[in-house]
């Protein structure tokens, strides 16, 4: 068989197999559809989404994936799919932290995929109080960077607001410098969000060391300026080049190469066990001698690992601090409760913030 014969083979087994792929693709909405009839029928409309099965799915993928393609890969494919089956049961409303084009948006859209309706807004507190108004049905808002830590609007957030944890996102971020010129020596000034510049900060003190930098409210609001003001470029991701038709002047211009975000997924509702959970909390201490340990010792007592622990102050007065914990498990596993309910007794405040499945991928 020559080459041309077995290309025309190739090609015509591709075919079918597409054929195939829709036919399946396309039962599996009409399964979605009848399980939106059913919830329909017994009331339960506002629970199409569930954050623990989603998780189920997406860690069977991954469990029997035998490649070629790489897990993360066949993770984002099933993800889409589940978006668009789910947009035939009901499209959800998104609110991430504005404007289109930030990391944020990313993050939203890696959780729920594209066939949700993501709508931005000029700040965490107003995601906030439009998912608490019911407005939007969750929202995406960045709680952590692993270069440059906590971001201390979300954690303070958390101590007003009645809203849950429902999941979580990482997304690796990768900083792109943009701009309309082509080259790099006519750049003299760069616009972007000031936790930015401080991820490139080695990088732009190599590369452009006698360029003013100047912090904006967010990365694609620096893309927006580059876009008008000559002699102005930006740091921002792909999307906001994309967006704003800027050309990319650097590549990955962060200094940590492992650069990675984690967002939290807030909305009205509580996930159930999925089998791989965390649980926040919101915990204060009584004001005495060895409180803290107190505060502490149930989780090593009862061997729950605590997988993040800040504090801040709680605003309720002069040197009075909260701590945020994370821990690993649900709320609802036997080993957690019995630690959740010793440590209220030693706590003068405590707030389950949620148990969410962890992250995938």
């Amino acid at each position: 068989m020559n080459e041309d014969a077995q290309l025309l083979e190739i090609r015509s087994r591709i075919d079918t197999i597409d054929e195939r792929l829709q036919l399946l693709i396309n039962e599996r909405a009409t399964c979605a559809q009848e399980v939106a009839r059913i919830k329909r029928a017994t009331g339960t409309v506002a629970d199409f989404y569930r954050p623990e099965r989603e998780a189920e799915i997406l860690r069977r993928v991954m469990a029997r994936n035998a490649g070629p393609l790489s897990s993360e890969e066949m993770v984002r494919l099933f993800r889409e799919v589940m978006s668009a089956c789910l947009a035939v049961q009901h499209q959800k409303k998104i609110a991430f932290l504005g404007p289109p084009g930030t990391f944020t948006q990313a993050a939203a859209l890696k959780h729920f995929g594209h066939s949700v309706l993501t709508v931005p807004l000029g700040a965490v507190d107003e995601i906030f109080r439009e998912v608490e108004s019911g407005e939007a049905y969750f929202g995406v808002v960045p709680v952590e960077n692993s270069t440059e830590g906590v971001i201390t609007h979300t954690q303070d957030m958390f101590l007003r607001s009645p809203l849950k944890i429902c999941g979580e996102v990482q997304l690796r971020i990768h900083q792109q410098l943009i701009g309309a010129m082509t080259n790099l020596a006519e750049v003299r000034r760069i616009y972007t969000h000031q936790q930015t510049l401080a991820q490139c900060r080695e990088w732009l003190d190599r590369n452009l060391p006698g360029v003013e930098r100047m912090a904006v409210s967010s990365n694609t609001e620096g893309a927006r300026r580059a876009q008008s003001e000559i002699g102005s470029a930006a740091i921002a991701s792909v999307a906001a080049a994309e967006i704003y038709h800027l050309h990319i002047l650097a590549e990955n211009i962060e200094d940590e190469p492992d650069n990675t975000t984690r967002f939290l997924i807030i909305g009205n509702h509580e996930s159930a066990p999925s089998g791989e959970d965390k649980t926040s909390l919101l915990v204060s201490a009584h004001n005495r001698f060895g409180a803290l340990y107190a505060l502490l010792a149930p989780f090593a007592r009862n061997e729950v690992s605590m997988t993040r622990i800040e504090s801040r102050p709680s605003r309720q007065g002069v040197w009075e601090y909260v701590f945020f914990i994370d821990i690993e498990g649900h709320q609802r596993d036997e080993k957690v409760a019995k630690t959740l309910a010793e440590v209220s007794q030693e706590a003068s405040f405590l707030k389950i913030l949620g148990s969410y499945p962890r992250a995938v991928l």
